[in-house]
């Protein structure tokens, strides 16, 4: 008798165990249908998190792009330089002109001739738009030795020039003024970029691109009429 209540009760212990595993188990199959049912039908928005991580980024990629595309020079109007008195002076003044743009320097054997025939040019052409902008150098033979003052005097003095002379440059090297950088990318010379000697020359439209590039020994009466093409353009 008391064994058979025994074996009774032990029956009951394991079904009621069986239940509460059966019970279990049931309860995380129905708690891992509702979890896959809520994330089915809301599922987590991956693209949106990684876009509004990464969108900062992106834009101030295409923010630093922009800006150096605008910091890009795209024509000379886009430059400031010095006056001979160390004054800014904008490029975009002379808007509208044609230019002729050239190395000076008073002590080379190329002065007297270039300075006399710039002069003559000047003198003809600056009441109908054109402008010769001077800027000395002293990189070719050390031959503009003087202190902007005395460069000026010299032109002045003894050519009588009018067109105005800028503040003292380097034209080549990492030092070289960002508007010869320019000159010089626009217009390559015949054996590389780099200027040659004293009074090289640039030609400028009135957009302010460089239109062509002449050699030291190009005489400036030469190309009086690429001057009167582009007046007249």
């Amino acid at each position: 008798m008391l064994a058979a209540s025994i074996r009774v009760f032990f029956s009951r212990t394991n079904s009621v165990a069986s239940s509460i595993r059966s019970s279990r188990h049931c309860s995380k199959q129905i708690l891992a249908k509702h979890t896959n049912a809520i994330f089915l039908s809301n599922p987590p928005q991956i693209s949106s998190v990684k876009s509004r991580f990464s969108s900062p980024i992106s834009l101030a990629f295409r923010t630093d792009r922009t800006m150096a595309s605008q910091s890009t020079p795209k024509s000379i109007h886009d430059f400031t330089v010095k006056d001979s008195k160390g004054n800014d002076v904008n490029l975009g003044d002379y808007k509208g002109k044609v230019l002729l743009i050239v190395n000076v320097a008073s002590q080379c054997g190329l002065t007297n001739s270039n300075y006399t025939e710039l002069g003559q040019l000047y003198e003809k052409y600056k009441g109908k738009g054109f402008e010769i902008l001077a800027f000395p150098c002293n990189q070719f033979g050390a031959q503009e030795p003087g202190s902007n003052e005395q460069i000026v005097e010299f032109a002045c003095t003894r050519f009588k020039a009018e067109f105005p002379i800028f503040d003292k440059v380097d034209v080549n090297g990492d030092s070289a003024a960002p508007v010869y950088k320019y000159l010089k990318s626009s217009k390559g010379g015949l054996f590389g970029d780099s200027i040659k000697w004293n009074f090289s020359k640039f030609l400028v439209d009135k957009d302010g691109n460089v239109v062509d590039r002449y050699a030291p020994t190009t005489s400036p009466l030469s190309i009086e009429k690429d001057i009167q093409k582009l007046l007249s353009a």
